[in-house]
């Protein structure tokens, strides 16, 4: 097994059942469920020194889950060119997500979402099975689906395990 398939394998292995659109509709549900519970001052917390804010977490969120749509996309339209990775570090830096209010941010994540379920519901068996190239990397249009749904997870996971606890919900 590659570094890569083992890097995906984590986020892939957060999927519990073998249905990755019903994952994806429920860790959605799940992701706004904490955040239109949360306050806007909830929303500024970072669970350490040079963590994330949970917008900023949200933010990655939905940032990434747009970088992956853009990649089914191409793929699932025969795009033969080799995409680009991108610095999650950077884009969160960049993102000014803790300048914005909770409600646009929780709205910006139920939009992406929705785009991605419909990209996702949409693509035939034979488009899931197209290959492509990001960040040098092979990968098929149906596994991109996936890690939206087991990346969505593995953040809910850290969400609940470090976040949650230490604002007292648990």
């Amino acid at each position: 097994m590659t570094d890569f398939q083992k890097y995906i394998q984590r986020y892939l292995d957060q999927i519990p059942s073998g249905d990755w659109l019903k994952e994806l509709k429920i860790s959605g549900e799940k992701t706004l469920g904490i955040y239109s519970n949360l306050t806007e001052e909830q929303s500024k917390f970072s669970y350490a020194e040079g963590k994330w804010t949970l917008k900023e977490l949200l933010l990655h969120l939905s940032d990434t889950e747009r970088v992956f749509q853009y990649r089914m996309l191409a793929f699932a339209r025969g795009d033969k060119n080799n995409l680009p990775g991108f610095d999650e570090n950077e884009y969160a830096e960049k993102s000014f997500a803790n300048e914005r209010t909770l409600e646009s941010l929780v709205e910006e994540y139920k939009l992406v979402r929705k785009s991605s379920q419909i990209l996702s519901e949409t693509l035939n068996s034979s488009a899931l099975q197209t290959t492509g190239v990001a960040n040098g990397n092979e990968i098929t249009v149906e596994t991109i689906g996936k890690l939206i749904v087991g990346h969505n997870i593995h953040h809910l996971n850290i969400i609940e395990e470090r976040y949650l606890p230490k604002l007292g919900w648990m």
